[in-house]
């Protein structure tokens, strides 16, 4: 098993986590807003020196890859970026939307075998960023930013019972109206959940390059007038 340094800013919520066999021994999270450029340095200095007072070998550097927050996902793979190069260690991407499934799958609040899971994180006005998953993590369909109606997963849902979750999920609650429609509340990226994903793909050498790698943004970045200030 490894030790590896979890970063996670692609929403509102800035986290970093440390995690050694299989189990998470450090953890800093800041629920306030988006206040990754001011918290997300000290925690990563927290988390190394954590580490190095433990005599902890570092491993490895897993960064939630996206798609969500332009800004947060920049700072967060610039931070982890840094990390890698000057420690010399590997650089490990997992995708934000398969991090989101991790508490939910372990928290077995899912009974059915052939329930789906359907993270979704908020785009923009009723577009959200969505993916199916089965039970085992296998993609069932592929990421796509949904404007969501009561069509949009009908087919599915017609099929099999759907857990919706995520912050792009509470937007919706009004336009999915089906009976194998079921919302569960409170679910968020956090670093603290990455170990599993991140530890299996350190297995599998499944690294990024560390000169090239960009976030998976989905979309492209949309600039927003500044407000007058007179």
């Amino acid at each position: 098993m490894s030790c590896i340094l979890s970063i996670e800013t692609s929403t509102d919520v800035c986290s970093v986590a440390v995690s050694q066999d299989g189990a998470c021994i450090f953890e800093r999270e800041d629920h306030s807003g988006p206040n990754h450029a001011v918290k997300l340095g000290a925690y990563v200095d927290e988390a190394l020196s954590f580490i190095d007072s433990h005599l902890i070998p570092l491993d490895g550097v897993a960064v939630s890859c996206g798609p969500g927050s332009y800004t947060g996902l920049r700072i967060g793979v610039s931070m982890a970026k840094g990390v890698c190069y000057g420690r010399s260690v590997k650089l490990i991407s997992v995708p934000t939307l398969e991090l989101l499934c991790v508490p939910v799958l372990l928290s077995e609040q899912i009974q059915e075998e052939d329930a789906l899971l359907c993270p979704m994180l908020d785009a923009r006005r009723m577009e959200v960023y969505a993916q199916l998953f089965d039970r085992s993590l296998k993609e069932i369909r592929p990421i796509q930013a949904d404007v969501v109606d009561h069509e949009t997963y009908k087919s599915y849902l017609d099929e099999h019972p759907i857990y919706f979750f995520g912050n792009g999920a509470e937007k919706c609650l009004e336009a999915i109206n089906h009976p194998n429609a079921h919302f569960i509340k409170g679910v968020e990226p956090l670093a603290k959940n990455m170990f599993p994903l991140a530890e299996k793909r350190m297995m599998n050498e499944q690294f990024e390059d560390v000169a090239y790698f960009v976030p998976f943004y989905l979309k492209d970045f949309v600039a927003k007038s500044p407000k007058k200030l007179l």
